[in-house]
């Protein structure tokens, strides 16, 4: 499941030089990941509510070109990997009038409770555990085997 998200690069996402501040593409990637998790039939505030919370424990992003003021992007968001206790999700921004993505990214998130400590949601969500492994295109040997 891949979602999509579309961004009009707004002047103050820009520095000196016009072009994107590298600062706003995790920003976006959180713009995609919401919709990501709603296309899943979820929301973040429903997980948060039943007490499953997402901290990020990783952040990668790589600058292939630079953003414009004005420019119309589309950020896509797609879960690649989900176990017990965390999930992988990557990221890609295109031009809308281009396939070739000017930036690349994933994210890592640890799956804790409310006092920040790790679950394991097949166990302890099952109904969220399920839709996440629904989102996974390949899920993993070890998902398939629980």
């Amino acid at each position: 499941m891949i979602a999509k998200s579309h961004i009009v690069v707004r002047y103050a996402e820009t520095d000196q030089m016009g072009i994107v501040h590298h600062s706003n593409y995790p920003i976006w990637y959180e713009v995609a990941r919401t919709e990501l998790i709603k296309q899943m039939g979820l929301t973040y505030s429903e997980m948060e509510q039943q007490g499953l919370i997402l901290p990020l424990i990783e952040l990668q992003s790589k600058y292939i070109s630079a953003a414009y003021y004005e420019d119309r992007l589309i950020v896509e968001a797609e879960l690649k990997k989900v176990t017990g206790v965390k999930m992988e999700i990557e990221y890609a921004v295109y031009r809308e009038d281009d396939e070739t993505p000017i930036n690349v990214g994933k994210t890592i998130h640890a799956l804790v409770g409310r006092n920040l400590k790790p679950v394991n949601v097949r166990k302890q969500f099952p109904d969220i555990y399920q839709k996440l492994l629904r989102a996974v295109e390949k899920p993993l040997l070890e998902d398939k085997e629980n």
